[in-house]
């Protein structure tokens, strides 16, 4: 929906007043409405423009990146807000300025704590290795935490409106899973039987799920960070609107007042005495800003993330002065287009499984397949070239492969039967009796395919890949095949069948947004904090800057940026008595608060 023009009312033209205003129902503003009413906001209201709670957050992992955790320093985990500062200014450079990276490595575990203590939320840390754990400051492990399952009877009629995950993370299109089950499951680990069956017998053992429907109660992931912060906001009593789309932000005098809502077919006026949150998600459903900001070519449909991201919030906040950053950044994963489903697969690790190559045009690789997957889906751009075009590139994998293990929405030794969600993967998968027959089908150069297979099948051999590294960092390694040596990452492409699927520079969201200070105040073009506006989340300009230090680096910082600006906003006075500069003179304007 086009966000509207500002608005300026007087303050008694409103239809409803509340303390604290948060837009959007992700995990980052759901945690500030729990914060804000932890600390005294008594009344608070979350606006969500769709029917359904939880954003893209629902459909994610619902895994977080947060250093030095108590849940972390409990298993006798060696961390600190040092180490995770070093590293993150060795990965992501001069982006971002450090008050705010050091307003994250410090509060990120406090707010950890606090959803602990004050709310339904509860994590555990998992072996999953940064993203770069060579790196100065780098670790191989529990820096990412999951969610605890939760069971969804504790959302009551509320769970009906909770996001449904996607395919990609459930078993058989109904079981869910864990970060640890799904790892266990997608690398044929020791024991991963036994997890399946495990699996199974939750699901039909829950006779009052299974009488009430399909889906699982047994809330993982997303479905259990979100399901258990709408848990915490039921027994608050927190308000929650759905169908309630934010038409502009309420501002004057350099002051914002409160926002345009539109509910039930009217636009309703509600004044935020304490501050609107901003917490609505990025752009990257937005055909226009996509094409405006992120390199080309750019495509919706290639994106993994809920359609309702299409940039209101950071739209609404740039019609007030705010500024933006990183507009040109997305949280980039490859991804798989299925005709006529209404999103695409996201390979965040299949890339690792040993058995396949991602090819250009001319049938040459050109990527580390097994690198963290906003490296894997930036690559695309960075290596297109006129004579190797990369749009699309294909991943190109055997029989033995095929039979062994899932690929996006190809389980493993699927023989796909004659039904309407085999039909469509037909549609993009292609299969052929040899090479150059596949090259042919796909539209590739079939020497290069050829070449590009028997260097791979050298590599297999010797375990090193002198081109690109597969393989040589503890991060690629954590989703390949024990089993499979000297590489777990490399495995011969011999067998046939061949098989080819189209893949694309994917994204589970864009970076960029509206630049914040380190509590999450929305800063003008000069660089002054907007009174009473917050921006967090994909809405803000990401604290990660263009990288992706690891699993959960787009929910962490989400989290404790809303809780950095509920507490803030909670400490304000009513927002209706800050004046700036034009409307005081000689008062001077409200400098960024640092924390």
């Amino acid at each position: 929906m086009p966000v509207s023009a500002v608005e300026s009312q007087d303050n008694s033209q409103f239809d409803q007043e509340v303390d604290v205003l948060v837009v959007g129902s992700g995990a980052g503003a759901l945690t500030a409405a729990v914060v804000a009413r932890v600390e005294g906001c008594k009344d608070v209201l979350v606006v969500e423009k769709s029917a359904q709670y939880g954003g893209t957050s629902a459909m994610s992992g619902g895994g977080i990146w947060i250093p030095n955790s108590h849940y972390a320093r409990a298993e006798g985990v060696q961390d600190s807000a040092k180490e995770a500062l070093t590293y993150l200014k060795a990965v992501i450079g001069d982006e971002v300025s450090e008050a705010r990276l050091r307003a994250y490595v410090e509060k990120a575990p406090e707010m950890l704590e606090y959803l602990a203590r004050h709310s339904r939320v509860a994590f555990e840390p998992v072996p999953y290795s940064d993203y770069y754990p060579e790196m100065p400051g780098g670790k191989e492990g529990h820096r990412t935490h999951q969610p605890l399952p939760v069971n969804a009877r504790h959302l009551k009629q509320a769970f009906r409106q909770l996001r449904e995950p996607p395919p990609q993370v459930l078993v058989a299109g109904k079981l869910t899973m864990t970060m640890k089950e799904g790892r266990a499951f997608l690398t044929q680990a020791k024991g991963w039987m036994w997890t399946a069956v495990m699996m199974a017998l939750r699901y039909y053992l829950d006779i009052p799920g299974r009488l009430q429907g399909k889906r699982s109660r047994r809330l993982t992931m997303g479905n259990a960070l979100i399901g258990r912060l709408r848990w915490s906001m039921l027994e608050q009593g927190i308000a929650l609107w759905l169908n309630a789309p934010m038409a502009s932000l309420i501002e004057e005098n350099g002051v914002v007042l409160g926002a345009v809502i539109n509910k039930e077919g009217r636009p309703l006026r509600v004044r935020a005495r304490k501050g609107v949150v901003i917490g609505a998600g990025g752009f990257e459903h937005n055909l226009e800003m996509r094409k405006q900001y992120l390199p080309q070519p750019t495509n919706p449909e290639w994106s993994g993330s809920q359609t309702n991201n299409t940039g209101d919030g950071i739209q609404a906040a740039m019609k007030i002065g705010a500024q933006t950053d990183l507009m040109a950044h997305a949280w980039w994963a490859p991804s798989v287009k299925i005709p006529k489903w209404d999103r695409p697969y996201v390979i965040f690790a299949e890339r690792s499984l040993p058995g396949l190559v991602i090819v250009n045009k001319a049938g040459k690789r050109f990527q580390n397949e097994a690198a963290p997957y906003l490296e894997s889906g930036l690559a695309f751009y960075t290596q297109n070239k006129p004579q190797e075009p990369t749009f699309p590139s294909y991943v190109v994998f055997d029989a033995t492969f095929r039979k062994k293990f899932p690929f996006g929405p190809i389980p493993p030794g699927y023989s796909m039967p004659d039904n309407r969600i085999a039909k469509r993967v037909w549609d993009v998968l292609v299969k052929a009796d040899n090479l150059q027959a596949l090259a042919e089908k796909i539209g590739v150069d079939a020497a290069g395919l050829q070449e590009t297979v028997r260097k791979n099948n050298e590599y297999a051999k010797s375990g090193v890949d002198p081109e690109f590294h597969r393989g040589e960092s503890y991060y690629d390694r954590y989703y390949g095949d024990a089993r499979t040596h000297p590489n777990p990452c490399i495995a011969p492409i011999a067998e046939a069948p061949f098989y080819a699927l189209p893949i694309h520079p994917g994204d589970i969201g864009t970076k960029g947004g509206i630049l914040t200070d380190p509590n999450g105040c929305a800063v003008d073009e000069s660089g002054e904090v907007i009174p009473g506006l917050y921006v967090i989340g994909n809405s803000a300009a990401s604290v990660m800057g263009s990288k992706y230090p690891g699993a959960g680096a787009t929910l962490g910082p989400a989290m404790t940026f809303g809780y950095l600006a509920a507490r803030h906003a909670a400490k304000q006075q009513d927002v209706a008595q800050i004046s700036r500069a034009t409307a005081a003179p000689g008062k001077s304007p409200q400098p960024a608060v640092q924390v």
